[in-house]
């Protein structure tokens, strides 16, 4: 097994590869999670922390689109109270609809987009506090 570090839109991730023997076959992704960071590296703001796909949460709370798409679903509104894992809202992008959904319990501040919405890689969609 052979591990790597890989950087997708900002974030940085670890992950592990096993190669499979026989003809054609294609490597098998085993683990995917964020890398820490080494002692001594400097950024002006940590990576974000994937939420979903199509999503991500900056230290502030922000959850970001990582990917351009349409919100096709907002299932809280500000001031609600969240649980961990529970959907915020759902984006489509290329088709699918991504469920985007809560990091961490916590109450949301504020929604940025609304249903029907065009959203780019790097827009906010909805602070958490």
């Amino acid at each position: 097994m052979r591990r790597f570090r890989v950087v997708v839109n900002g974030s940085e991730f670890e992950v592990a590869i096993e190669e499979i023997a026989g003809a054609g076959a294609a490597a098998d992704v085993v683990a995917a999670v964020p890398a820490p960071r080494e002692a001594g590296t400097s950024s002006a703001a940590p990576a974000a922390r994937p939420v979903s796909r199509a999503a991500a949460v900056s230290p502030t709370g922000a959850i970001i689109a990582q990917m351009p798409g349409t919100i096709v679903g907002v299932e809280v509104s500000s001031g609600d109270r969240v649980t961990r894992g529970q959907t915020l809202l759902i984006l489509e992008a290329m088709k699918m609809a991504n469920e985007v959904v809560a990091p961490a319990d916590g109450v949301v501040g504020e929604v940025k987009v609304v249903k029907g919405a065009s959203v780019n890689a790097g827009d906010v969609l909805v602070v958490l506090t």
